[in-house]
């Protein structure tokens, strides 16, 4: 029977590679919980082989289960019914239900919420195995951010109400921030929350393209401040599904059809206020970001994965002049880029994960420190994954969403016109692979997130501390300096364009690529920490040295060129069309 953990040896070998002890010592308070529960880890092995049986149970529901329903979720898609609820296709109804029933929809909530108090790292390889399966039910699954956010800044009384419902899957939840005129800048949000005399509060607004907006917890982003326009007059409320908010159209999407993308109406809806006044885009709205982003590197890669495996079997088996064509030159090129660029998407965002783990361990560890001389030392690394993981988190959702669209269209390229077709299902790899370079901050936002980080110098600390603690081989130490070269052509390249006299502007113009040239480093280091595990991975390692330095060198030239006519000479380069 399929199990997309089982058959997929890339999950594991990253995992055992980045080496989760020091994670699973902080999520399990040294194992101290052990001792409160039955269920808890013992020690850091024990912690790791919870992780795998998760994955495996995740990878299992979703080969046997879920994969066999996702032709008809695209098909069929979600229900609208006429008193504005929404109906489930029944494979996203099935998913739902089996994935709470398995205890998986609560993975990283502490225990005493009903979770299962695992790391992001392990979350972002589940929804990796999920995406592969149907990539519109990680928008169910992956959304468990909600209850961690809840959990992060709710009152005690919120979280015992909500969150253990949430793990079990009972309740689904969303992110509800979007509205008509407020897409990207969220600083415009309108919708308005008030309070009554009695001090309960209610919101009152329109909010459109919300994922699984029919979710029963919708933490919703409101104004809470009146006569304010920015962003420090917003704050975060909890409505729960009622007759006061209705689902007023599903959109009809390119993709991910079994993702109901909803446009709501709240009508004087009570709500719940989370956490502080005026912190609602600041603080928690920000931490939701920033998990959702990491969900979609995820997302993007277990799409990039049913691509990949698609082309790859059909390539195989597919006879054209006597032969398979997977015995062509340009066609094994043309796959074996996607099989190096799914890999490099892998990596990356199993190491960013990692990053978030350990900044939110080191967190907590500081606290429970605080006066005590060992403090200062978990604080400077606390601070340093907490710069990492401003670069990395949009780093990772970035170069996944682009990855998924190039490795969609090569396996559309592969099946030639079979591609086109709906008798096959790369057609739906592709169109649910473009939506993840849209949506949570496009491509573009994304490269404006990370660039404070690449040009702050921290490329070279992220490849180092992928390099940390291994031990390489003769091979593997010769191709380290070819990585700490392109580091040091990176920052040659970050002071030209910061020394051109039109600074502003060009720096924009160039962001795109010094960001890729900082991943390209970081994804380097990443793959000689995995073929030092696992020797076979050398050839993708010496694959990205002579394909994609190359393509890196180059773009590192244009940046310190100097040339902006795509700016400067717009209208001549790019007329206005004439009206007729």
């Amino acid at each position: 029977m399929a199990n997309f953990y089982q058959d997929n040896p890339d999950i594991e070998e990253i995992i055992d590679a980045l080496d989760l002890s020091e994670v699973a010592a902080l999520l399990e308070n040294d194992f101290a919980f052990a001792k409160e529960y039955d269920f808890a880890p013992e020690n850091a092995a024990d912690a790791i082989d919870n992780y795998k049986r998760a994955l495996d149970i995740c990878g299992k529901i979703a080969g046997e289960r879920i994969e066999p329903t996702a032709e008809a979720t695209d098909r069929v898609g979600n229900i609208l019914e006429d008193d504005g609820t929404v109906t489930y296709t029944p494979g996203i109804k099935l998913a739902i239900e089996l994935y709470g029933k398995s205890g998986l929809m609560g993975a990283t909530l502490p225990y005493y919420l009903g979770g299962l108090n695992m790391p992001c790292t392990v979350l972002t390889a589940m929804n990796d195995i999920v995406s592969r399966a149907d990539c519109s039910l990680m928008n169910m699954f992956g959304l468990q951010g909600i209850a961690e956010t809840i959990n992060a800044f709710a009152s005690e009384d919120i979280k015992r109400e909500y969150v253990p419902r949430l793990a079990t899957g009972e309740l689904t939840g969303a992110m509800v921030l979007t509205e008509p005129d407020a897409g990207s800048d969220l600083q415009s949000v309108k919708t308005v929350a008030y309070q009554n005399e009695q001090g309960e509060w209610f919101v009152s607004g329109v909010k459109r393209f919300i994922t699984n907006g029919c979710g029963d917890v919708l933490l919703v982003l409101a104004r809470t401040e009146p006569g304010t326009t920015n962003g420090s007059g917003l704050s975060c409320l909890l409505v729960e599904k009622c007759p006061q908010v209705k689902v007023r159209r599903i959109e009809h999407k390119l993709g991910i059809n079994g993702s109901p993308t909803c446009e709501l109406v709240f009508k004087d809806a009570p709500a719940k206020l989370i956490g502080q006044r005026r912190r609602g885009l600041i603080t928690y709205v920000m931490a939701l970001m920033n998990g959702a982003r990491v969900g979609i590197s995820a997302q993007g890669t277990g799409v990039g994965e049913a691509a990949y495996r698609a082309a790859r079997e059909y390539a195989a088996s597919r006879k054209q002049f006597g032969v398979t064509i997977d015995t062509f030159p340009a066609l094994r090129e043309l796959i074996a880029n996607s099989a190096v660029d799914l890999l490099a998407s892998r990596v990356l965002a199993y190491f960013s994960s990692k990053s978030v783990d350990l900044e939110a361990g080191l967190t907590k560890k500081f606290e429970s420190l605080k006066g005590t001389p060992e403090a200062m030392a978990v604080r400077n690394r606390m601070k340093k994954y907490a710069a990492f993981n401003k670069m990395l988190t949009p780093m990772a959702k970035y170069y996944a969403s682009e990855m998924a669209m190039r490795v969609s269209n090569n396996a559309v390229s592969v099946l030639g016109g079979s591609g086109y077709m709906k008798d096959y299902p790369v057609e739906r790899y592709f169109r649910d692979a473009r939506i993840c370079s849209i949506y949570e901050g496009t491509s573009q936002l994304q490269v404006v997130a990370a660039i404070a980080g690449v040009e702050g110098g921290l490329v070279p600390e992220a490849m180092e501390d992928a390099l940390d603690g291994v031990e390489l081989n003769e091979s593997l130490a010769a191709k380290v300096p070819a990585i700490r070269q392109l580091a040091d052509e990176l920052a040659s390249a970050i002071e030209t364009v910061k020394a051109n006299p039109g600074a502003k502007m060009y720096h924009s113009l160039q962001a795109r690529r010094l960001v890729d040239a900082g991943i390209a480093v970081i994804v380097a280091a990443l793959l000689v920490r995995l073929a030092a595990k696992n020797p076979k991975r050398e050839a993708a390692l010496d694959y990205w040295l002579n394909v994609q330095f190359p393509q890196i060198r180059a773009a590192l030239e244009i940046a310190k060129g100097g040339y902006t006519a795509s700016v400067t000479d717009f209208e001549t380069l790019a007329p206005m069309p004439k009206a007729d």
